[in-house]
């Protein structure tokens, strides 16, 4: 794994999974988005991960004119790496999950490395009143959902957007099994280092929130990439704090944001996607750690760069 003396924080702003009714916090609107983003960014986030969302009700969208609501004002009022989602949401299409990023060609995306159960249906019952009739039924969906990131969509989406356009990934790999997938690619040839490896620790159907298990990824990551990948790490809900501290201990790099988790603390709701940043922060600097700026971020992932982009 590469160390760098500085620690890579990412934000991710809204996501797809959480939905209105359980936080009034949870950015929707582009504006709040645009907002959310600007104060991660200012708090110390490096990299901004961003969804969209229908600003009426709340749920996912791929629509790009609602990204292009947003991504040129947060390109103007920040200078954070802008990492849009190719992963999308449930019932999204191919071509739906590479609309805004084809339109916005940014310098990274996500890029999920493997088809896998989803479940977050027992959210389903947790709430006794919800704000708009289409979460309960989301949530419950994902019993019968499987995310579909076959290795054709993979491939499509490394060469129209990455050999296409320069765009750089996140590697998102919810199990030690994509890893391997990452190491296929790279073995063909069609990715290059350095890869951002983000492992995803406790999604119902992938791997567990035990941190054994950064250890395991980390381990596996190391036999497979050598020199060539920065580790990052976050666990979703309760455990996000804890993993992120063992992967920046580890030498790695970490990513908060109300997508993971609405929280900041034992029952108590964020009320900001900062206020993480800033909570991330204060942990890792009191531990003697450095926090990379974009400029050092784009210079450690070879990124392409915000005068390449579209928007």
């Amino acid at each position: 794994m590469r160390k760098s003396d500085k620690v890579i924080i990412t934000c991710a702003i809204t996501g797809s999974l959480h939905t209105p009714t359980m936080s009034p916090y949870l950015p929707i609107t582009p504006q709040e988005i645009i907002d959310q983003s600007v104060e991660a960014a200012a708090a110390g986030a490096a990299i901004l991960h961003l969804h969209a969302r229908d600003p009426i009700d709340g749920r996912p969208s791929p629509d790009p004119d609602l990204f292009m609501q947003f991504l040129p004002q947060i390109k103007q009022r920040c200078d954070a790496v802008i990492n849009i989602t190719t992963g999308g949401a449930p019932g999204f299409s191919e071509d739906d999950r590479l609309a805004a990023p084809l339109r916005a060609l940014p310098e990274m995306t996500s890029l999920n490395m493997g088809s896998m159960n989803f479940g977050v249906f027992g959210l389903a019952d947790k709430y006794p009143e919800w704000k708009h009739p289409w979460e309960k039924p989301f949530l419950e969906a994902s019993k019968r959902f499987a995310a579909n990131h076959n290795f054709a969509l993979i491939e499509r989406i490394i060469r129209e957007l990455g050999e296409g356009h320069g765009t750089k990934f996140e590697y998102e790999c919810y199990d030690l099994s994509h890893l391997y997938n990452v190491a296929h690619f790279a073995e063909r040839g069609l990715i290059k280092p350095p890869f951002l490896i983000q492992g995803i620790f406790g999604v119902l159907g992938g791997i567990g929130p035990d941190l054994e298990n950064l250890t395991a990824m980390k381990q596996t990551a190391d036999r497979l990439f050598g020199n060539d990948y920065y580790l990052s790490a976050f666990g979703i809900g309760r455990m996000q704090m804890r993993f992120l501290t063992l992967s920046a201990m580890l030498g790695g790099n970490v990513r908060v944001g109300l997508e993971d988790s609405l929280m900041i603390g034992r029952g108590q709701l964020a009320k900001s996607n900062a206020e993480q940043v800033a909570k991330i922060r204060t942990i890792l600097t009191e531990l003697g750690m450095e926090i990379a700026t974009p400029d050092e971020a784009r210079a450690m992932l070879a990124l392409k760069g915000p005068d390449r982009v579209a928007f």
